[in-house]
C-alpha cells in the first residue's frame, strides 16, 4: 500500500484490507494525503465509478476517529440530489462505518420516522440527506440546527455539476452558508463530479470567498475504450413493406442489446413509455423473457426499485429505457452499452450517460447513437432540410472525443429562490430584521448580486397586502404573513422547483406512478404506462386518482416537453459540420446520407456567404450562430418590434406581416442601439415557482440576469448584418 494508506485510521485500514484491495487508486491516495494534511476545500472529479466516494470519506472517517470533536451533532454531512442515491451511498458506507462504529443516517422521505427521531435525539455519525429534506430542517428545527450540526467537520457534496447552474444549487449554497453563520465557523466542503467543465468557476460555487484556495483532485487517464455508432432513420418514410423509424429503433435495440444490461435514454417520458411498451412487444412475440423496463420519475417507487435491482442482478438481463433518472450516480451496476435516442442538450449530460458503460477492466464504453429525421417533401422546413438534429448529435459527439463540456454559467439573481430562502430564513428565526436576512442570503451567502435596491424591491413586493408572504412589525422584525405561513407549512415548500399536481395511477389496488394534470382523461380512454397498457375505469378528482386494468391497446401519455439550453460553442461546431466535408466513421451509410443533404441544403441557402436568406418578400431565415440565450435575445427583440418569430438551433424563421417593418430593417434599427422592448411579445415571464408573487419590473430583471444577453443586443445584430447578404 502507498504512504497514504498509512495516514488512515485503523479501523479504515482494517476495512480496506477485508476488501481485498491491493493498492488505493491514484485520486483516492490524493485525497486522503489533501485531507489529512490540510484543512482546504476541495473537489474530487472523475469518472463513473472512478472511487470519488471512497477518496472523499476514508480520510474524513479517518478524521472523525483520530480526532474527535467534542458535544453533540453529526460528524459529516453529505448532501446528494437524490433518495435512491442517498440509499445507494448509506449501503456503501455501512461497511466502512460498521467497522469504526461510525453511525450512517440516510434522512428522505422514504426512511423511518423511528430512525429520524433516534438521529434527532442523539445526532452522530454521517447524514446524508438531500438538500430538500436539509431546506425542512431548517424550517422545522431551526432552533435546534446548532445542537444538530455542532461538530460537523465537512459537509459532502456528491454529483456537484448538477447544482452548480440551477435552483437547487443556490438554495443548497444558502443553506450551507446559513449553516456556518449559525455555527459561527466554517465547515470543510468537498465536492465530488464526474462531468465538470470550467474548474474555477466550480471552485468559486464551493467557495465563493476563496475559490483559489479550494484544492483540486482529478484522476488522470484510466479512460475506457470507447465504441460508438451515429445511426440515421427516416420518419414519415413508411409504406406497407417498411418499419417506421420507432420500430425499426425498437428492432435494432431488442437486436443487439438483448442478453446484457444497458441503458437507453430516450428523452422524454412519452418516449420511454413508447419504446418500453415496443420492446416488451418484441419480447412476447419472440416468446421471450421480458428484459426492457422504462424508469422515469412518475413510474412508482416500487417499480423503480424493482429496476434497479433487475440491473444490479447479474443473472437476469436488463435493459432499461429511461429519461435522465439514472443518469446519475445511483449503482446500477455494470453496463454494456448507452444507447441515446436524439440529441441532448448538452456535451456534459452525453459524457455523464456514457460513463455508465466500460465500468469494468478491459471493457470498452459503448456508444448508440440515433438519429431521427423527416423524410423530405416539397413542403418541408428548412430545419428538416438542414437535418439539425442530426447536425447537433455530430456536434457533440465531436466535442465529446474532443473531451469538451459545458462550463456553469456566471451567477444570475435568481429571484424565485431569493423569495424562497426568505421566507425560509423568517421560518428558521421565528422572524428577522431586514438587514440580517441581507447579510445572511446576499453578502454572506449565494445571491451576491441582489443589491440592496433590488432588495427591498423584492421585500415590499412580497410584503404587499395582496401578496400576503411577509409582514413586520412595529419593531421592524420580518414575520411571515398569512400567504407565507400557509407555503412554509406545507411540504411542497421544501422544493425550489415547480412541483405540478399530478394525478395518482392505480391498478388492482398498487399505485403504478403519477400523471400531469394536464392530461384529459376518462373513463374507456386507453394509456401506455410502465411498460404496459391499460384501460382507464375510474377517475376520482378529489383523490387525484385514476384507477386502470390491463388493456391490449393504449397511447402514451403526455408528461410535458423536452427543454434545453444550448452552448455557444455547441452551435459554433453545428456549423462547422455543415460547412466542413468530413465523413466521421462512427456514422452510419443512412446518417452519411442525411448529412450530404443538410450540408446541400445549406449551401442553396447560401449560409457560407451569408447570414440571411429570403424566403420571400415578408419571411426570412437567419443564420445567428450563437446559442439558445443569445438567439433568444435576438428573437425577442424582433417580437418586440411586431415580428413573427420561430427559433431554432443556431437559426431564426422570421415573418413581418403586411404592417410591420421588413426584417432587415428592423435589424438594421436594432443594430443601431434602437431601444426595444424585449417582452412586449413574449408571454409569461413567470416560469419559476414564487415568480408569480413578484412583479413584471422584477421579472424582466431575473430573465434578463439568467437567460438573455441583453447587453449585447446591438453587437450580436451587427454581427449578423455583417454577413447579411
Amino acid at each position: 500500500m502507498s504512504s497514504a494508506f498509512d495516514k488512515l485510521a485503523r479501523p479504515v485500514r482494517k476495512w480496506i484490507r477485508q476488501q481485498g484491495w491491493r493498492e488505493l487508486r491514484d485520486i483516492q491516495a490524493q485525497s486522503i494525503r489533501t485531507i489529512r494534511e490540510r484543512n482546504a476545500d476541495l473537489i474530487v472529479a472523475a469518472s463513473t465509478a472512478g472511487g470519488k466516494t471512497e477518496a472523499a470519506f476514508l480520510p474524513l472517517i479517518s478524521e472523525v476517529l483520530d480526532e474527535p470533536f467534542d458535544g453533540a451533532g453529526f460528524d459529516l454531512l453529505y448532501v446528494g440530489p437524490l433518495k435512491a442515491l442517498i440509499t445507494d451511498q448509506a449501503m456503501r458506507l455501512e461497511g466502512i462505518c460498521q467497522e469504526a462504529e461510525v453511525p450512517v443516517v440516510p434522512w428522505h422521505g422514504d426512511v423511518s420516522q423511528s430512525i429520524k427521531t433516534r438521529a434527532l435525539k442523539s445526532p452522530n455519525g454521517i447524514l446524508l440527506i438531500t438538500p430538500e429534506s436539509l431546506e425542512a430542517l431548517f424550517i422545522r428545527r431551526g432552533l435546534e440546527i446548532a445542537h444538530l450540526f455542532g461538530k460537523t467537520r465537512a459537509v459532502v457534496i456528491d454529483e456537484l455539476h448538477t447544482v452548480l447552474d440551477s435552483e437547487r444549487g443556490v438554495q443548497l449554497r444558502s443553506l450551507l452558508t446559513r449553516l456556518e453563520l449559525v455555527l459561527k465557523r466554517p465547515i470543510r466542503r468537498v465536492g465530488l463530479s464526474a462531468t465538470l467543465g470550467d474548474m474555477d468557476l466550480a471552485k468559486a460555487y464551493l467557495r465563493p470567498d476563496a475559490a483559489s484556495s479550494v484544492q483540486l483532485v482529478e484522476a488522470e487517464g484510466g479512460e475506457a475504450e470507447l465504441r460508438l455508432q451515429l445511426r440515421g432513420y427516416m420518419s414519415g418514410d413508411e409504406d406497407e413493406n417498411s418499419l417506421s423509424a420507432t420500430d425499426a429503433i425498437a428492432e435494432h435495440l431488442f437486436r443487439h442489446l438483448r442478453g446484457s444490461d444497458n441503458l437507453v435514454f430516450a428523452g422524454s417520458r412519452q418516449r420511454v413509455e413508447i419504446y418500453a411498451d415496443r420492446l416488451r412487444e418484441l419480447c412476447e412475440k419472440e416468446h421471450l423473457p421480458q428484459e426492457f423496463h422504462p424508469h422515469h420519475a412518475s413510474l412508482s417507487r416500487e417499480h423503480r426499485d424493482f429496476v434497479e435491482r433487475r440491473l444490479k442482478d447479474p443473472s437476469k438481463p436488463t435493459t432499461t429505457v429511461c429519461t435522465s433518472t439514472l443518469e446519475l450516480g445511483i449503482d446500477i451496476g455494470d453496463v454494456t452499452c448507452v444507447a441515446q435516442i436524439g440529441a441532448p442538450f448538452s456535451v456534459a449530460t452525453l459524457r455523464q450517460r456514457l460513463g455508465r458503460s466500460g465500468r469494468r477492466e478491459g471493457q470498452p464504453a459503448i456508444l448508440r447513437q440515433y438519429a431521427v429525421e423527416a423524410k423530405l417533401t416539397p413542403e418541408s422546413s428548412f430545419a428538416d432540410r438542414l437535418r439539425l438534429g442530426l447536425i447537433r448529435s455530430i456536434a457533440m459527439i465531436d466535442l465529446l472525443l474532443e473531451g469538451w463540456c459545458e462550463p456553469p454559467k456566471p451567477q444570475a439573481l435568481h429571484l424565485s429562490t431569493l423569495v424562497h430562502q426568505i421566507l425560509s430564513v423568517i421560518a428558521q428565526r421565528g422572524g428577522s430584521t431586514a438587514s440580517a436576512v441581507y447579510n445572511a442570503l446576499c453578502r454572506e451567502g449565494p445571491f451576491r448580486k441582489v443589491t440592496t435596491e433590488v432588495f427591498a424591491d423584492v421585500l415590499r413586493a412580497i410584503g404587499h397586502p395582496e401578496t400576503g408572504l411577509i409582514e413586520q412589525s412595529g419593531s421592524g422584525l420580518l414575520l411571515l404573513g398569512p400567504t407565507g405561513e400557509r407555503l412554509v407549512e406545507h411540504y411542497s415548500f421544501y422544493a425550489v422547483f415547480q412541483t405540478p399536481e399530478e394525478f395518482r395511477l392505480v391498478a388492482d389496488g398498487r399505485d403504478l406512478g403519477t400523471l400531469p394534470i394536464e392530461n384529459v382523461l376518462a373513463p374507456g380512454m386507453l394509456l401506455i404506462f410502465s411498460g404496459r397498457r391499460w384501460v382507464v375505469q375510474e377517475i376520482h378528482d378529489r383523490e387525484k386518482v385514476i384507477v386502470v386494468k390491463p388493456a391490449k391497446a393504449g397511447v402514451p401519455p403526455v408528461f410535458g416537453g423536452d427543454v434545453g439550453d444550448i452552448h455557444d460553442m455547441v452551435i459554433d461546431r453545428m456549423f462547422g459540420v455543415l460547412e466542413g466535408d468530413a465523413s466521421p466513421a462512427y456514422m452510419d451509410t443512412v446518417s452519411l446520407t442525411m448529412l450530404e443533404e443538410a450540408r446541400a441544403h445549406y449551401d442553396q441557402l447560401g449560409f457560407r456567404t451569408k447570414n440571411i436568406h429570403d424566403l420571400g418578400e415578408h419571411t426570412s431565415i437567419i443564420a445567428t450562430r450563437i446559442g439558445t440565450a443569445k438567439t433568444s435575445t435576438v428573437a425577442l427583440a424582433l417580437r418586440g418590434e411586431g415580428l413573427s418569430v420561430e427559433r431554432h438551433d443556431g437559426f431564426l424563421l422570421v415573418e413581418a406581416g403586411d404592417e410591420t417593418p421588413r426584417v432587415r430593417l428592423v435589424l438594421e434599427e436594432i443594430a443601431s442601439g434602437k431601444a426595444v422592448d424585449l417582452f412586449s411579445g413574449s408571454g409569461n415571464l413567470s416560469s419559476e415557482k414564487f415568480h408569480p408573487y413578484l412583479p413584471y419590473a422584477l421579472l424582466v430583471r431575473d430573465a434578463e440576469s439568467s437567460k438573455l444577453s441583453t447587453q449585447a443586443l446591438p453587437d450580436l445584430v451587427e454581427t449578423i448584418i455583417q454577413k447579411g447578404t
